[in-house]
């Protein structure tokens, strides 16, 4: 595997292309008309361009990506996180035109990407599942007539759901029937796909989930835990390892339950098993990520570990070459998301970027996207910059991630940046004892403030 083409954009392709130029392998960019000012164009050895700004012309065009690495004679696609990670039909496209799709094989995204098939995978594989309906539901009164087996409040969910699409959540019969036709249109309209199910809600949960490395040769290891639990419209803002939530055998449990879930699939390449996990600690599976994440730095920066340089080794049916007690938590590590966005409201913020002045610190890394004069348009995800922090103790890190946030400067858009600050400052956070309900919680002690001011 000698050129590589990265069918992504902004931030993970600059991530991508540091791990090939560290490797020797050519880096190929692929842009579109939007991004074609962006420093990851620049960076990459050789950069290609793929169409309208768009996402439909562009990075989710199968055939324009086909297209741009049978021209440059790359050998291999790195599909990075979004787009087309998971998308079986494009994995399976590049293996039939001679490239190495840097992933899983296609059939392992198909099932996984079907969270009623890895749900009963899960189940036959003794991985706990959130207690729900083990099949489709056919209509709301099929849906009302489990949720009252279940007990409310329930998750409605949608079969080939992510990003919070589709999900949402009843406490009784009649917001269940309200429910079901709306979220099964989105799920029609953003998946083309409108199969549903239920399962319990669990209140005051933690979103804990667990990195894997799985070669072809048939080992596969848990890089540990990563505490996601802050999300805003069920997407993260921050993430953290270790969980100041787990306790050492809880982590143990967890960790190979994850295992036993890459192995019940046939997995191989880097991965994360997510789980919901209740305040008893008792977990349950929620769906298998069977790319790279966003988050994937944290676990970098907590082990030591190269992850895309794992994935490439895999890729190349090259043994991972470690042993799973090797694979400690040598310092504590937490990353947030900037993103340009209404800090209120959380609504993308499109607009010029006119100074960007990013923290240059000592164990302080940015894996960033942009730089000043760049124009953040609305054709793609808002997340400009990623901001890791770490130390030898989670208030070391804490402190430090502070401090970077504090000499952060971005303007000429809104950013995110004054509600990550307010988050670090939060005690729930602080003390370690916040949960998914974290930004909600966060909102009403504002709203309540304002009241008190005005009075």
């Amino acid at each position: 595997m000698r050129k590589v083409l990265i069918a992504n954009r902004g931030e993970i392709a600059r991530r991508i292309i540091r791990t090939c130029k560290a490797l020797g392998k050519t880096a190929v960019a692929a842009y579109s008309e939007a991004d074609q000012q962006l420093p990851y164009v620049r960076e990459a050895d050789e950069a290609v361009p793929i169409g309208p700004a768009p996402v439909a012309q562009s990075y989710l065009n199968m055939e324009a990506i086909l297209a741009a690495a049978r021209a440059v004679g790359a050998d291999a696609v790195h599909p990075g996180y979004g787009l087309l990670s998971e998308n079986a039909v494009f994995a399976r496209r590049c293996q039939e035109a001679g490239l190495v799709f840097v992933g899983p094989a296609p059939e392992v995204i198909a099932r996984m990407g079907d969270k009623l098939t890895a749900r009963q995978i899960m189940r036959e594989a003794g991985v706990p599942t959130v207690p729900g309906s083990e099949g489709a539901l056919a209509d709301a009164e099929e849906a009302v007539a489990r949720a009252r087996q279940l007990g409310y409040p329930v998750m409605l969910k949608a079969s080939a759901g992510g990003g919070g699409i589709g999900m949402q959540v009843a406490y009784n019969d009649e917001q269940l029937r309200q429910a079901f036709p709306s979220a099964k249109g989105r799920a029609k309209a953003y998946f083309g796909n409108d199969l549903m199910f239920l399962e319990k809600y669990l209140p005051n949960p933690h979103h804990i989930e667990v990195q894997i490395a799985a070669d072809q040769h048939g080992q596969i290891l848990h890089v540990l835990e990563r505490e996601c639990s802050i999300q805003r419209r069920h997407q993260k803002v921050l993430e953290e390892s270790p969980s100041p939530f787990l306790d050492p055998a809880t982590r143990e449990k967890i960790c190979q339950a994850a295992v036993a879930a890459a192995r019940a699939v046939g997995y191989t390449g880097i991965g994360t098993v997510e789980f919901i996990m209740d305040e008893e600690k008792n977990f349950y599976f929620l769906e298998m990520n069977t790319r790279l994440q966003v988050e994937h730095a944290v676990t970098e920066e907590m082990t030591g570990l190269d992850l895309v340089a794992l994935q490439f080794a895999i890729a190349e049916h090259r043994p991972l070459g470690l042993r799973q007690e090797a694979i400690q938590a040598q310092r504590h590590a937490i990353e947030v998301r900037v993103y340009a966005e209404d800090p209120d409201t959380f609504l993308p913020s499109p607009g010029r970027i006119e100074v960007y002045q990013p923290p240059v610190m000592e164990h302080v890394r940015i894996d960033d996207g942009v730089e000043a004069g760049t124009q953040v348009t609305p054709f793609y995800d808002p997340l400009i910059a990623k901001v890791i922090a770490s130390g030898g103790t989670r208030a070391e890190a804490v402190r430090r991630l502070s401090e970077a946030l504090q000499m952060f400067y971005i303007s000429g858009i809104k950013t995110n940046l004054p509600f990550l600050r307010e988050i670090l400052d939060d005690p729930a956070f602080r003390n370690g004892t916040y949960t998914t309900h974290f930004v909600e919680n966060w909102k009403s002690k504002r709203t309540e403030a304002k009241k008190e001011s005005r009075s």
